[in-house]
């Protein structure tokens, strides 16, 4: 196995900790609807374009969640910060929850996301506290729509392209903001052949890699087809328990067109040795 390699293999193992290091003590180991909107538009054909306006729109805030239940526990893995869709750059501050036994919370994770890969800092003991751990998202079953513990923002909407059904469920608002709620099912196989460069990979990847390439949700679109809210229902399979987890996502977009300077770390920045899981 080359260093390569296996800096690529330590690097996902610390990614695949995000989402189960707070299930370690409950078995981590373990109203009517159209076809057509209001506006008598393909639901189909207008949550499929949701990816496409976003780009046009550079940048927005985010906040990302993350909910899960095994073992008869459910738990919550939250995110902010800002992204950049057109470089398809973010960057998150991601917050462990506390562990079930009540210890005190794990330090905030800053995790850079960027095509193909996962840049993350305060994650793995042993790590020098100015180091960033590096992870191959297309190393990753999931393509880190999951095991980061946030689904970056441009991928969950690249997601959308696989839009297999959708139906129009109504008029609703999110945080003030009129928007149009859809309901439906994306494939993921499907997703991964429309979408950009920067997201095919990871798409193709977990369509592989989770329980079924089939992925219910339900969006929420502005006036612009701006995504405002997107919840993705995804059955990952960790590979350390028989059955299936089942995870929502859960991504929120405002503000859009606000400072997103997002700057990826240099090569001296990577931390190259091992890291504790």
């Amino acid at each position: 196995m080359t260093e390569r390699q296996q800096h690529r293999g330590r690097g996902a193992g610390v990614a695949a900790g995000v989402l189960c290091v707070c299930l370690a003590g409950s078995g981590c180991a373990q109203t009517g609807a159209a076809s057509e909107d209001a506006h008598g538009e393909s639901a189909v054909e207008v949550v499929r374009r949701a990816a496409d306006a976003l780009v046009g729109t550079r940048s927005s805030k985010t906040r990302t969640s993350m909910e899960m239940a095994t073992g008869g526990t459910r738990v919550t893995i939250r995110g902010e910060g800002v992204y950049d869709f057109r470089r398809q750059v973010g960057r998150l501050k991601v917050l462990l929850p506390q562990d079930p036994a009540g210890a005190t919370a794990h330090r905030p994770i800053t995790e850079l996301l960027a095509p193909g890969a996962l840049f993350m800092k305060n994650r793995g003991a042993g790590v020098p506290a100015d180091k960033w751990v590096r992870v191959e998202t297309r190393s990753l079953s999931d393509g880190n729509l999951v095991t980061g513990g946030a689904t970056d923002p441009f991928v969950a909407a690249e997601v959308l392209r696989g839009t297999r059904k959708a139906t129009y469920v109504g008029e609703e608002e999110v945080a003030g903001t009129p928007v149009r709620h859809y309901r439906g099912t994306a494939d993921l196989r499907v997703a991964a052949q429309k979408a950009s460069d920067g997201s095919a990979q990871a798409l193709a990847a977990a369509a592989k890699g989770f329980a079924t390439d089939q992925v219910p949700f339900d969006v929420f679109l502005d006036d612009d087809g701006r995504i405002r809210k997107v919840r993705h229902r995804f059955s990952f399979v960790n590979g350390q328990q028989q059955d299936a987890v089942a995870v929502a996502s859960t991504t929120l977009l405002y503000d859009f067109g606000a400072p997103a300077d997002v700057r990826l770390p240099d090569a001296d920045d990577i931390y190259a040795g091992k890291i504790a899981e």
